[in-house]
């Protein structure tokens, strides 16, 4: 049970980091909301690629990605920060 959690862990800040980078303009997110946004759109992206009948898991790994940078844009939002400009 640890195990699959430490994973979740690893595998959200991997993916909050990467959505991080792709997503332009500047994020004043910490490394914890990178971790749980990064979890959340894993999980999101997971879900979706289940429903597409995606098996790829470049694939599945990009879905990830984009549900991380719609969710870092859906947390600006809540936040009431307007992204900056590049």
């Amino acid at each position: 049970m640890f195990e699959g959690i430490l994973m979740y862990v690893i595998g959200g800040a991997v993916i909050g980091i990467l959505a991080r980078f792709f997503k332009p303009g500047a994020d004043p997110v910490g490394w914890i909301m990178t971790i749980v946004l990064g979890a959340l759109g894993a999980a999101a992206g997971g879900y979706i690629a289940q429903m597409l009948n995606v098996t790829n898991r470049a694939l599945v790994w990009v879905i990830a990605i984009l549900a991380a940078i719609v969710l870092l844009f859906l947390w600006e939002a809540v936040r009431g920060k307007k992204p900056r400009a590049v």
